[in-house]
């Protein structure tokens, strides 16, 4: 099973995907409303998680006078697959190799040589390999783009929630963002429940503040930029979601 991600993680992962390099941790903070040292927590943990496996740069090899990118489209025996991609990639000249589940056709082999020639090169090097050439064709120009459904604009509603895990007999475990002017920031645990502000059947399980993880207790207070996670019995409830969210978002008619 992979790495669940929440919205937060979602959201990095597009910003780091549209520039890495351009990209710091309060820059995205600022756009999930999170601390830098919950952005800069997070993504060591997408890391450690093998989601982020490389930061990579995008080079225009033709200002480098390497004039020639080939994408050389090669069949490998399925038993031999890794092995040989493993192979392909100490080729000289050789920049990304793609395995696939197809039968045919199932390497794709980037390659870059200053002339002709060295693509050549690279060609019957990769025969060389016990590899089947099936096409190899120039390319004109490559571009990448984030993942949309990781970015903002596919979740308007973002808000204060940012995950939400349902379990069995109607239960769920929700994830919250602590909104700067919440109203529960500044009060502790140990005020919220003697006001009564969270329904009987939530409990606070953590509260990832930075880089650490809090465990709750009745003397911890409530900061903005908290993420928050609770433990409801019968799912959680609008009244809950507006403790936690900005005066702003809050519904008209509850005003």
């Amino acid at each position: 099973m992979g790495h669940r991600l929440d919205e937060i993680d979602r959201l990095i992962l597009h910003a780091l995907m549209a520039d890495a390099r351009g990209t710091s941790a309060p820059m995205i903070a600022d756009e999930v409303s999170v601390s830098p040292g919950t952005i800069r927590n997070r993504i060591r943990q997408l890391e450690d998680a093998g989601v982020l496996t490389g930061y990579h740069a995008n080079v225009d090899f033709e200002q480098t006078g390497h004039r020639f990118t080939n994408l050389f489209v090669c069949t490998a025996p399925v038993p031999e697959r890794e092995r040989l991609s493993t192979l392909v990639r100490e080729i000289s000249g050789v920049v990304n190799v793609r395995e696939l589940l197809s039968g045919r056709g199932n390497i794709h082999v980037l390659a870059v040589g200053e002339d002709m020639n060295d693509v050549t090169r690279i060609g019957r090097e990769l025969s060389n390999l016990g590899l089947e050439i099936e096409d190899e064709n120039l390319v004109r120009r490559e571009s990448f783009e984030p993942y949309s459904p990781f970015g903002p604009n596919e979740r308007p509603g973002f808000g204060a929630l940012a995950d939400v895990v349902s379990l069995a007999g109607g239960s769920e475990v929700v994830e919250l963002v602590v909104a700067e002017d919440a109203p529960i920031v500044g009060r502790s645990l140990g005020e919220v429940g003697d006001d009564d502000l969270l329904d009987d059947d939530v409990l606070v399980v953590s509260i990832e503040r930075d880089d650490d993880v809090l465990t709750p207790r009745g003397e911890t207070t409530i900061e903005p930029d908290d993420v928050v996670t609770l433990l409801s019995r019968r799912g959680v409830s609008e009244r809950t979601i507006q403790l936690f969210s900005s005066l702003d978002d809050a519904d008209p008619a509850e005003n």
